[in-house]
């Protein structure tokens, strides 16, 4: 686990070690607030981790600062005994979202779980060719219907579907909706509101899917998709392809809420469990001896 990390959080790795080129036993708080902001960790965020620590400090030391970000409860709603479990991934367009869908669905069948698509994007056709192409790909079931068409109605027939087929898991795509578009807005409410009148209780997760390559830019339009529909947790995607790994802290810090997965490549095998413990320690090996 620990050299997939390293490798997805190259980029980050390198930007570090331009400010922090030798590794020490002990930093100062000036060496670390530059190493942070170098990541984009959030400045109030940095601020916090000072006041916590002594002048000169460390690893141990900065290891207990920085996992203290995670220390919030949050309700994982994983362990709930239902079937099917509906996941309705949102965000907008570019995020990753189709793409992590397919690892999500990759990520059932390892564990002998069945899995039905719905493609709820009508918004654009080529969102429903695509996911329909990663449904063959995995040879997985999808609904969908045609470019245009309600997608309330395609949130209904699939989860009906999964329940008259004995489906473990749903996962119902939406339309990478810019969070400044109050229409569709709307129709993503609509679309949460229909999912539980086809079973009540669904969606079971609303899991949003954040652009790490964005940093701590991500954490407004999270508040926004949030405030909508009531975010249960969050998909960090891209951070292969970016320096701004510390916003893993902001995003967490901001929001509260679980960090499920990390997306690690663009193949359907390229998500792994998101570990505090695992990331803190990825940065910290590339600070301390």
């Amino acid at each position: 686990m620990f050299n997939i990390l390293k490798r997805v959080f190259r980029k980050t790795n390198e930007a570090i070690k331009e400010v922090a080129p030798t590794k020490k036993r002990v930093i100062t708080q000036e060496e670390f607030e530059d190493i942070l902001l170098e990541a984009d960790v959030n400045y109030a965020l940095i601020e916090k981790f000072l006041e916590s620590l002594p002048k000169k400090f460390d690893r141990a030391q900065a290891y207990n600062a920085l996992i203290s970000v995670f220390q919030y409860k949050a309700d994982w709603k994983e362990d709930l005994d239902v079937k099917p479990f509906v996941d309705m991934i949102i965000g907008v367009n570019g995020a990753g979202k189709t793409t992590t869908i397919a690892k999500l669905a990759r990520h059932h069948q390892k564990s002998n779980k069945s899995v039905l698509l719905g493609a709820g994007d009508t918004f654009r056709a080529a969102a429903i060719e695509q996911l329909s192409r990663w449904a063959t790909r995995l040879e997985v079931p999808i609904v969908s219907t045609q470019q245009g068409h309600d997608p309330s109605a395609v949130v209904y027939d699939t989860i009906a579907s999964a329940k008259a087929k004995g489906i473990d898991h749903v996962l119902i795509d939406t339309a990478g909706r810019l969070h400044t578009q109050t229409n569709l807005g709307e129709e993503l409410k609509k679309m949460v509101r229909i999912a539980n009148k086809s079973m009540e209780g669904a969606p079971h997760r609303k899991m949003l899917i954040l652009d790490g390559t964005q940093g701590s830019s991500s954490i407004n339009q999270a508040k926004i998709f949030h405030e909508l529909v009531g975010i249960d947790g969050i998909i960090i995607t891209k951070l292969d392809g970016t320096a701004k790994g510390g916003s893993v802290l902001s995003i967490a810090d901001e929001l509260q809420m679980p960090i499920y997965y990390i997306g690690t490549g663009e193949q359907p095998d390229d998500l792994i469990r998101f570990k505090a413990n695992e990331y803190i320690n990825t940065i910290l090996d590339e600070i301390f001896l």
